[in-house]
């Protein structure tokens, strides 16, 4: 490039307002994040341990500020629409080798059970 040229640099970037769609039909949508990283949605998923009618979910959640490699951490709540339970799921945004953004969670559900003594089912 000669001097003085403009020089356009494209950086992968993990975004996470949109529309998602996980491996089992699951799909999440993900409204504007703020600039205090803060964000909220819906979640509707394709599986489920009740025989309740399912319901699109509402989400809240919060970004970790981005790092210079656009690698952002991130973790939301969903609290169930349908059922007595509540879903965490914290993760991580990656761009995979062809320049797709792939969301990486892991969670955690919580549901009511009845007493102390049946705490040790209520989560998995």
């Amino acid at each position: 490039l000669g001097a003085g040229c403009p020089v356009l640099i494209l950086s992968l970037q993990c975004i996470l307002t949109g529309s998602w769609v996980n491996d089992l039909g699951s799909n999440m949508t993900i409204n504007a994040v703020n600039g205090r990283g803060e964000f909220s949605g819906t979640y509707h998923t394709a599986v489920t341990a009740t025989n309740n009618e399912i319901k699109r979910s509402p989400l809240q959640g919060s970004q970790h500020r981005k790092n210079q490699r656009n690698r952002a951490t991130f973790g939301f709540t969903v609290n169930w629409s349908f059922s007595d339970s509540i879903t965490v799921f914290t993760g991580q945004c990656f761009v995979d080798k062809d320049g797709k953004e792939v969301l990486k969670t892991m969670w955690l559900l919580r549901q009511e059970v009845d007493s102390l003594a049946d705490d040790w089912k209520a989560t998995r």
